[in-house]
């Protein structure tokens, strides 16, 4: 891709995609510019990938073909009124904010602008991510293209309607949060039957990785997976017969549910 990347913030999130970008031969780093309000800081956080860096949104705005607003979502629209003026003619603002959506987007930019609701989640920071994207049907294929590798470059891209983006949200934008408790509640067990902290964790996480990428390699469904490990009146089942007395599925759905209702009120 020859096309120019910009990154408004220079956080976490951005950090990750644009190692995961260079990592992945897509873009060359002289090709990336990412402003932070604190050039120093900004330096220090993307020390050693020498892209272009300026504490200027401007800057940024204006030398991009894809423009990614890596902020706070509270400081959005004060963003897009900076940079509204100096988006290129042809330019993508693409917002990963929560809460923000295209509404939003288009509200806050200029007539004609072309802009993209996208939602990563954090497991993007070790190329394990899955990023929704909404592009409706506002870019050509090229573009399109273009916008799916740059998240396909730190994991996988899903293109979903809009309306369907707090579901997403519940399933994955804040499911790591889910997964992490599991694994630190089997961690806490396996520390009960003796097993060493640190290999109960690593133990427990390894589980988990290994059980998603069955899901995602074999393409058989987890009931089945999930039966083939269950031997009739073996110590598998009886696990998972306490799970179901407890209400473990309930309690996912349920609080997948609280997600995406949260999800839809904070929306802008």
């Amino acid at each position: 891709m020859q096309k120019r990347i910009g990154f408004i913030g220079c956080g976490n999130m951005a950090q990750a995609m644009i190692s995961s970008l260079i990592k992945s031969g897509k873009v060359s780093a002289e090709n990336i510019i990412a402003s932070n309000r604190t050039l120093p800081l900004g330096e220090s956080t993307m020390d050693g990938l020498n892209i272009n860096l300026t504490n200027d949104n401007i800057e940024v705005a204006s030398k991009s073909d894809y423009i990614i607003l890596s902020v706070k979502p509270q400081t959005y629209e004060f963003v897009l009124s900076q940079i509204k003026d100096h988006v290129k003619k042809d330019g993508v603002v693409i917002g990963i904010g929560a809460g923000i959506s295209s509404n939003f987007l288009e509200n806050n930019l200029n007539d004609g602008a072309k802009y993209l609701k996208a939602m990563p989640n954090t497991p993007a920071m070790v190329g394990e991510g899955v990023t929704a994207i909404s592009p409706g049907n506002r870019f050509s294929e090229e573009e399109l293209e273009d916008i799916i590798d740059i998240f396909n470059s730190f994991g996988r891209v899903e293109v979903i309607d809009e309306k369907l983006m707090d579901g997403f949200t519940a399933v994955s934008g804040s499911s790591p949060a889910y997964i992490y408790m599991l694994i630190e509640a089997m961690g806490d067990a396996a520390v009960l039957e003796g097993l060493p902290r640190d290999q109960a964790y690593s133990m427990a996480a390894q589980a988990v990785l290994g059980s998603a990428k069955m899901v995602l390699e074999t393409g058989i469904h987890p009931g089945k997976l999930k039966d083939n490990v269950c031997s009739p009146g073996g110590a598998t089942i009886e696990a998972v017969a306490s799970l179901e007395k407890n209400g473990f599925r309930s309690s996912i759905m349920e609080a997948m549910k609280a997600c995406a209702d949260k999800s839809r009120q904070m929306s802008k």
